[in-house]
């Protein structure tokens, strides 16, 4: 068997998760792709979007979420961050089995002078401190197992991201462990790049793969993934309007007393909304009218009442607690 070897270029988020579709779904050949993308956040198919992520901080620092194909966590992508891709054809289903993609990893890291090591979950660990999150998604008979490799990441950026307060959430979603992280590059003996460490990673992997060679995909490859990124992993409506339908409860503190949200969401639309307590009646239905069949998205939130009459209650801080 064949196994192609591609050291894909591209920094765009959806781009490549795009790729690893496209190569799962058109190609017969085994697949093993090194990326990294430019600074993103990424969730699980099953995964409340929402939920998941540090609406603010990923707002103000303008930081793309994308959803990819497979379960599991969420997690957090930058130029620091090596991501590994292997898609495989497999006769039986016991065949999928996280520990034969993540050996090659270990192995290589060990050449390196790392020892990691898997708890038996979907990660793998150094000193008790997670570097790699993993995930797999099963087409027909083949198999898509991808995971993260945190070489040198910007670890705070990737709290700030993930930090988020669950209570306000009420669903049936998939939702992350949070685990201590830290880089690779923290355990080197002799310090290397980046882009030395992903060279070093992908001949080390690739030379031991059976029939193994380097792959440089077409125009006509390049064209379709463009397409599918942009019919699909672009979307608000499969980034956002793929979760699971959840409630979303908060509340906050005025100078005439509380006032209290309470959202149904379903397809990422409020289909109920509810603002009450220390709020005129009148303003509240408007509230209430205007988000019904909304995106429960800030911008659209903001552009569907920030022009109502406040009445000494800011709308401004109302849109900032419903999320």
């Amino acid at each position: 068997m064949i196994t192609f070897c591609i050291n894909q270029p591209n920094s765009d988020p959806y781009f490549n998760l795009a790729a690893e579709e496209y190569f799962l779904k058109n190609f017969q050949e085994n697949i093993f792709m090194l990326w990294r993308s430019r600074s993103s956040v990424v969730v699980g198919k099953h995964q409340n979007a929402l939920a998941e992520i540090n609406h603010e901080f990923v707002r103000k620092n303008k930081i793309p979420v994308a959803r990819r194909l497979s379960g599991g966590g969420t997690v957090f992508h930058d130029p620091g961050n090596v991501n590994f891709s292997f898609i495989r054809n497999v006769e039986k289903i016991s065949e999928v089995n996280f520990t034969v993609f993540t050996v090659p990893i270990v192995e290589a890291l060990k050449k390196l002078g790392v020892e990691a090591y898997s708890t038996g979950r979907n990660d793998l660990l150094i000193d008790g401190k997670k570097i790699s999150g993993n995930a797999e998604h099963v087409h027909r008979n083949r198999v898509l197992h991808h995971g993260t490799l945190l070489f040198d990441s910007q670890l705070e950026a990737l709290k700030g991201v993930l930090k988020v307060d669950l209570s306000k959430f009420e669903d049936k979603a998939v939702q992350s462990n949070r685990s201590e992280v830290t880089n690779i590059s923290n355990y080197l003996t002799n310090p290397i790049s980046v882009e030395e460490f992903t060279k070093f990673l992908f001949s080390e992997i690739s030379q031991n793969l059976p029939g193994f060679q380097v792959f440089e995909p077409t125009s006509e490859d390049l064209e379709a993934i463009q397409k599918l990124s942009t019919e699909k992993y672009q979307t608000w409506d499969w980034i956002f309007g793929y979760s699971p339908r959840y409630g979303f409860t908060n509340k906050m503190e005025t100078e005439n007393g509380e006032i209290r949200i309470s959202l149904l969401v379903e397809k990422g639309l409020m289909v109920e909304a509810v603002v009450s307590g220390a709020i005129e009646e009148e303003l509240s239905q408007k509230i209430a009218e205007k988000l019904l069949g909304c995106r429960h998205e800030f911008y659209a939130v903001k552009s569907a009442i920030s022009n109502l009459n406040d009445s000494g209650i800011s709308i401004t801080d109302i849109i900032k607690e419903m999320f």
